[in-house]
């Protein structure tokens, strides 16, 4: 990686992924420092805009360091940030890992576009499809290995938090979304491939998903709820978790950890065309407003939830909080701030999943300060606002849930497309 951040003293692995089932056997679901010097950064391998980097001449063991925001974001106030990206070759992580990301989240979308853009598959494609293996199993298998990897590198910073931080998170199928049964079994089968301590299983928190997810924190599986729109769904959210874990029967629940992702500048994006649709000054007014402003109260719940007796009778057993995660970070209306759903959402016990475009604007010009607790009545206000102008929540949190999952869907199902028809011609060729 040109100019690149020099790499960690981590090894990679040099284990293939986990076989999978052979298909008779398959389960039905698979379907700031002093002196700074620039340092420039790719992402993920591929030609964009470089990150730059502040870094610090010295620490005080005479050692050279590299500090960047992330750095503190995490030092300072207490949150993770994380890396919304994931594609070959795993090792393009490191720099990032050394200029402060903490861990990695992926989708089928980010998939479907790591493998279908990318030559760096061909190779283990080519091998499954000659000994046998559909499309699907195929795909299964290229992102186990992807995220056996990047587990890899993150287990330095698994091992050092003590399980609280360097998490890889793969999602199960989206099309069991609305599956209860298939998705709990679809967790505990690639918990079970990927075998690795800190990856953290995807699941959506559809009202059919909610029970998956009580049931699989029972069975001990460190889950990262994806797809949360609404406070609404939130709380059942939480309640799955503190639920899983009462559940679970473990006397010992510190190695089961769980990130409750909530979606931000998709709020935004639908309700400021609802808000100009309205047309009024008083509408127009707070648009850009709603997604930040329901963070903040969701960031309030997650204070209550996790406090009380319950909790405390939890904490006896080492339990740990299912820390908020913001997702969906990255700006989608170029008249707003290239941080406005960072730099706004800033305190401790949190995490922030940043893609590229999000990554790039924080570390160049992010603001570190504890934000995510300041002017909540504020917060209060434009979300009790949109409601005066007829804006349901709950409706706004069930549409946004449908639209994800659909693209999520639909980036599976074109992507097991592509791999059928690649496939199909490796066989025609070796005929």
């Amino acid at each position: 990686m040109t100019g690149a951040i020099s790499k960690l003293a981590v090894s990679r692995p040099a284990a293939a992924a986990a076989p999978l089932p052979p298909a008779s056997l398959r389960p039905s679901f698979l379907a700031s420092a002093p002196s700074p010097r620039r340092v420039r950064v790719s992402l993920a391998g591929r030609a964009r805009s470089p990150i730059i980097a502040m870094a610090s001449s010295k620490e005080g063991n005479g050692a050279p360091t590299k500090r960047t925001t992330l750095h503190d974001l995490y030092d300072l106030q207490g949150q993770s940030p994380w890396y919304d990206n994931l594609c070959r070759p795993v090792t393009d992580l490191l720099p990032l890992i050394a200029s402060g990301v903490r861990g990695v989240t992926s989708n089928p979308t980010i998939f479907q576009k790591a493998i279908s853009s990318s030559n760096a598959y061909d190779d283990q494609f080519k091998q499954l499809i000659s000994a046998g293996k559909d499309a699907e199993i195929a795909y299964w298998e290229l992102v186990i290995k992807d995220i056996q990897d990047a587990c890899k590198l993150f287990e330095p910073i698994y091992n050092q938090t003590d399980g609280a931080d360097g998490y890889v998170s793969v999602e199960v199928s989206p099309r069991l979304a609305n599956d209860t049964q298939g998705t709990i079994e679809a967790a505990k089968w690639l918990h079970k491939v990927v075998n690795r301590p800190n990856v953290y299983i995807k699941i959506p928190a559809t009202a059919e998903c909610v029970p998956s997810i009580r049931e699989v924190i029972a069975n001990g599986i460190s889950v990262n709820v994806t797809l949360i729109f609404s406070i609404a769904r939130y709380e059942a959210v939480i309640d799955a978790y503190l639920d899983g874990l009462e559940a679970s029967g473990l006397n010992d629940l510190s190695r089961v950890t769980s990130v409750a992702s909530f979606f931000v500048s998709r709020v935004d994006t639908l309700i400021d065309k609802m808000l100009e649709k309205i047309g009024t000054p008083e509408a127009l007014a707070l648009r850009g407003k709603a997604a930040v402003a329901q963070a903040k109260l969701a960031n309030q719940l997650y204070q209550k939830k996790f406090s009380g007796p319950r909790w405390e009778a939890l904490v006896k057993k080492g339990a740990k909080k299912q820390r908020l995660l913001w997702a969906s970070t990255s700006v989608k209306n170029p008249a707003y701030s290239d941080t406005l759903y960072v730099d706004p959402l800033i305190g401790p016990d949190t995490v922030s999943t940043m893609p590229d475009q999000a990554l790039l604007a924080f570390i160049d010009h992010g603001t570190v300060s504890r934000t995510i607790d300041a002017n909540v009545s504020d917060a209060e206000g434009v979300y009790s606002a949109l409601e005066k102008l007829g804006i349901d929540w709950d409706e706004v949190g069930n549409l946004l849930e449908l639209e994800g999952v659909d693209s999520f869907k639909k980036s599976f199902d074109s992507l097991l497309e592509s791999l059928q028809e690649k496939g199909n011609v490796l066989k025609a060729v070796n005929l």
